[in-house]
């Protein structure tokens, strides 16, 4: 009878969660599992917290409900996996609006992440290019080519439907630049119709086709009560030992295992382990690959991420439209990058005294100062620039929270997926019983990174002998 294996999942965010339940749920009865977390607190970027009275989101607000073929997210099947799926909730107000012109105007339905399979849909919020998208008779794209979507969208539909369209929806999820984003990464479903179609209108056809979604189904989920209750339920189905307050320092190859040097240089913690799943940020994985694999630490270890604060007021009865929120191109000029009016989005949010909670987003990529102004500052210029925006003066907020979230959000530079690849590639030859996992390498999302900690986790169990019985 085999020993009992001891897992280390390095990272207690919603990734290295997952990994511990997938553990829990396929390896051998009696596996010992333990998740280091650096900070205090569990869940990495789900955070809710407390606000006026009300629970908020103070990290990621919803998760996917549908996977890009079609079916369920991994998210929402970790969400029932956990006895959660009951507590799902969606999004009572859809519509969502773009500044433009320092006015709001709704975004227009039949894009891909605003990249247009129709341009005269479009025309309310930009003009395409006069000779926009010609078919040369070939793919967009060759077999093994990635590109920014910056540069695809511009050679495509030119500057306006990049400037106010496709770049503040990408800044919406990455906090970065059309220009800078890889296609591939950000937005695979779009790349791999490239590979085939003449044309950039014909390519988000397919990609739409190819994960088609019934009519009135729900895009997006939350939980009532808040995600860290996900977070919770995560921790404790996994039945793991889990170490908060311990920053895994050193991480060498010992014998068939591992050795984890853990907790302050001069109280240092060695333990070992069978195998690991490194689910932190790129560059701390790279400082704990650098010494035994530097150049799978030079693979990972290159990816940037930008900054962004989260502002959050209560604001007692004041002028909402009846949307969503709204994103803001970065040719208004604006500090804020996104806005969303939770109590209007969220029917389970709205309040009886009519009190609302909107929060904005701050922050894009190369403008971390912005971020590094006082909570006072960020409170007062966002208050300042949502009336603006909206026509009317805001009430005074009764309450608020700024939430920053220093270095947070990966920026996915074109051949990303190709240096990740083979960075893994080289760990399975060399180390199959580490994985990575998290969104420094498979992208952001709830969904992705509960996928990304499963697939670790799979591969752990697979290295280590196959699952229990």
């Amino acid at each position: 009878m085999r020993a009992p294996w001891r897992v280390a999942v390095v990272g207690g965010g919603i990734a290295g969660l997952a990994a511990a339940v997938r553990l829990r749920d396929r390896a051998p009865a009696g596996t010992e599992i333990t998740v280091y977390e650096q900070s205090g607190r569990l869940g990495g970027k789900l955070r809710t917290g407390e606000l006026a009275g009300s629970a908020v989101e103070f990290g990621a607000e919803s998760f996917l409900m549908r996977d890009p073929a079609g079916g369920e997210s991994a998210a929402v099947a970790l969400v029932r996996r956990l006895g959660l799926g009951e507590r799902i909730v969606h999004p009572t107000v859809g519509q969502a609006a773009l500044v433009v012109d320092g006015g709001l105007r709704p975004i227009p339905g039949g894009t891909l992440v605003g990249v247009p399979g129709d341009l005269e849909r479009v025309t309310t919020v930009a003009r395409p290019a006069a000779d926009a998208d010609p078919d040369a008779g070939r793919p967009l794209l060759g077999a093994d080519d990635d590109v920014s979507v910056g540069a695809l969208v511009r050679a495509r539909f030119g500057d306006e439907v990049v400037d106010r369209l496709v770049d503040p929806m990408l800044g919406g999820v990455y906090a970065g630049r059309a220009d800078d984003l890889s296609l591939t990464t950000t937005m695979p479903a779009l790349a791999r119709a490239a590979r085939v179609e003449h044309t950039l209108v014909g390519a988000v056809r397919a990609a739409q086709a190819a994960a088609p979604r019934a009519p009135g189904a729900p895009v997006f989920g939350t939980l009532a009560g808040g995600l860290s209750n996900l977070v919770e339920a995560a921790a404790a189905a996994s039945g793991a030992t889990v170490r908060r307050g311990a920053a895994v320092r050193e991480l060498t190859p010992a014998g068939p295992g591992w050795r984890l040097t853990v907790g302050s240089t001069r109280d240092a913690e060695l333990v070992d382990v069978d195998a690991v799943v490194l689910a932190v940020p790129a560059r701390p994985a790279a400082r704990l690959l650098a010494g035994w694999a530097p150049r799978v630490a030079e693979g990972v270890g290159g990816l940037d991420y930008a900054s962004v604060a989260l502002v959050t007021l209560a604001l007692p009865e004041p002028e909402l439209p009846e949307l969503s929120g709204f994103l803001v191109p970065s040719t208004e000029g604006l500090l804020i990058k996104a806005s969303t009016f939770f109590t209007t989005k969220w029917g389970h949010l709205r309040r009886a005294d009519g009190l609302a909670l909107v929060r904005a987003s701050v922050g894009r990529y190369g403008e971390e100062r912005q971020v590094q102004r006082t909570d006072e500052d960020l409170a007062a210029t966002v208050h300042r620039e949502l009336s603006a925006v909206l026509g009317v003066p805001l009430p005074a907020p009764v309450a608020g929270h700024v939430q920053r979230w220093g270095g947070s959000l990966p920026q996915y530079t074109p051949g990303h997926g190709d240096r990740v690849a083979a960075a893994r590639a080289a760990l399975r030859a060399s180390h199959p019983t580490l994985a990575l996992a998290g969104a420094g390498y498979d992208g952001v999302g709830i969904p992705i990174c509960v996928r990304s900690g499963e697939t670790a986790a799979e591969e752990i169990i697979t290295a280590l002998g196959g699952p229990g019985t």
